[in-house]
């Protein structure tokens, strides 16, 4: 099937409804009958679930988690795998509203998650194809750099390690040409989010984590215990975990912090030995782009190029359906063609969609809530999913236990309220058509100048 066939076939044959990474578990777990109870319920089965579910089982607490699908089903199974600090944050947004003190403490947060996964990974004997590699933050057209100079500036102000690679160091690095210069930040790089939330998944089995499958929360009752209903039963525990990300508003919390927005992803054919070879790209950086809606490209084990983000959607009410995004898969094979013009004939073997929830300053949402403040939650990953929401695992279950982490304080701050539909519907379409127009003439221009053979 051809990278420019048109959208409805490659839907149609290529779309995959629990992701490109991926199959069911051989081993799915029982769903949820009768009465249980536990020291901490926990609430959704992916990166933040799963190492929540692993810290508290470390200090000596009994865990049951509830999960609607697999664990693993979710975001944290379809993302595009990388393992990053803060390089794509908008640093300057952010320090501006929260103070260049409580700046420095969030861009911590993002840089420990780094050496956390790496940590866990190592603990669990999770083997997902991790190459500490670094990523590149990437500019395509010479109207690109003064940004990515300007946010690497701010960045590094509040200490995260970044370092510039101009055409020459890129170039150097086996980085293909579309990529014209770039900020590296060398900690972190990419892995294969099946296999490590799978791992989790395993890892937490062995550790005692009383896992439920196809046990989605319907309703929960607060008090000094909680009680947390599914179809089939019931879960106690003093402590409730929220740890579902962008599915949290339709559990009757943040709607009005977070929004769930649709990311979608597709994957190549394998690239023969040729192709390769032709491509350079002998580190496997993950690269990501400064547009207003990045673009991100990077290579797999299977030697296969996933391309996800350029194009961004939101449901009307903030839904979640899990149906194909003809017009996303469009634009991503749009994209590869435009970045990697050697790899023309190269064939779409998959695509899918999942969902990110994002604030409106895209800062994590952390925190508390119910008469006891023993329901806990966690949201606005904002892309960041694999460091961000695996670290937040520590955190939640040290707040469990008693202790308050510094980083989580760090985390802790206003979060603005989004707007009622139908305004936010409106709000959010306007800004993804104005982002989009934006980045369309960004690429037209890229284009351009390729076309006459110089520098974009």
């Amino acid at each position: 099937m051809e990278a420019n066939m048109a959208t409805n076939n490659l839907t149609t044959e290529a779309f995959r409804t629990i992701g490109g990474w991926l199959e069911r578990p051989a081993d799915p777990q029982p769903q949820l009958t009768g009465n249980v109870n536990a020291d901490a319920i926990i609430v959704g089965g992916g990166f933040a679930g799963l190492n929540t579910a692993l810290e508290l089982r470390a200090r000596g607490a009994s865990v049951v988690l509830l999960e609607r699908d697999f664990a693993g089903f979710g975001a944290s199974g379809r993302n595009a795998g990388y393992l990053g600090g803060g390089l794509g944050l908008e640093y300057d947004m952010f320090a501006k509203r929260v103070g260049h003190e409580q700046a420095t403490k969030i861009v911590g947060f993002y840089e420990a998650g780094v050496p956390y996964v790496e940590a866990r990974l190592a603990a669990s004997g999770i083997a997902c194809d991790y190459i500490q590699s670094g990523i590149v933050r990437a500019a395509v057209h010479a109207s690109q750099e003064g940004k990515l100079r300007k946010d690497m500036a701010t960045g590094m102000s509040l200490g995260a390690p970044l370092q510039f690679l101009d055409h020459a160091a890129m170039r150097a690095r086996g980085i293909p040409a579309a990529f014209l210069c770039g900020v590296y930040a060398a900690g972190g790089g990419t892995l294969d989010p099946g296999k490590y939330v799978l791992g989790l998944r395993r890892a937490a089995l062995q550790a005692g984590v009383r896992i439920f499958e196809n046990s989605g929360l319907q309703a929960y009752h607060e008090g000094k215990v909680i009680t947390a209903h599914t179809a089939g039963g019931k879960a106690t525990a003093p402590y409730m975990v929220l740890a579902t990300n962008a599915y949290t508003p339709q559990l009757g919390l943040l709607g009005n912090k977070v929004t769930p927005l649709r990311v979608s992803a597709i994957e190549t054919e394998p690239l023969r030995a040729k192709q390769l070879a032709a491509l350079g790209w002998h580190g496997r950086e993950g690269i990501m782009t400064p547009h207003w809606t990045m673009e991100s490209f990077r290579l797999t084990a299977r030697n296969t190029i996933v391309a996800t983000t350029k194009q961004l959607n939101y449901v009307y009410g903030g839904g979640t359906p899990n149906v194909p995004d003809n017009d996303a898969y469009a634009a991503l094979a749009s994209g590869l063609r435009d970045r990697f013009p050697m790899l023309q004939d190269l064939g779409i073997r998959a695509c899918w969609s999942g969902y990110v929830s994002l604030a409106y300053d895209a800062l994590p949402v952390v925190g508390e809530t119910g008469t006891h403040g023993n329901v806990l939650y966690s949201a606005g990953c904002s892309g960041h999913g694999v460091a961000t929401q695996s670290l937040m695992g520590l955190l939640l279950a040290e707040r469990v236990m008693g202790n308050e982490h510094p980083l989580l304080a760090a985390l802790r701050h206003k979060t603005p309220s989004v707007l009622p539909e139908p305004l936010q519907w409106c709000a959010v379409k306007s800004a993804l058509r104005i982002t989009g127009l934006l980045d369309a003439i960004t690429n037209h221009r890229a284009r351009g100048a390729a076309t006459q053979g110089v520098a974009p």
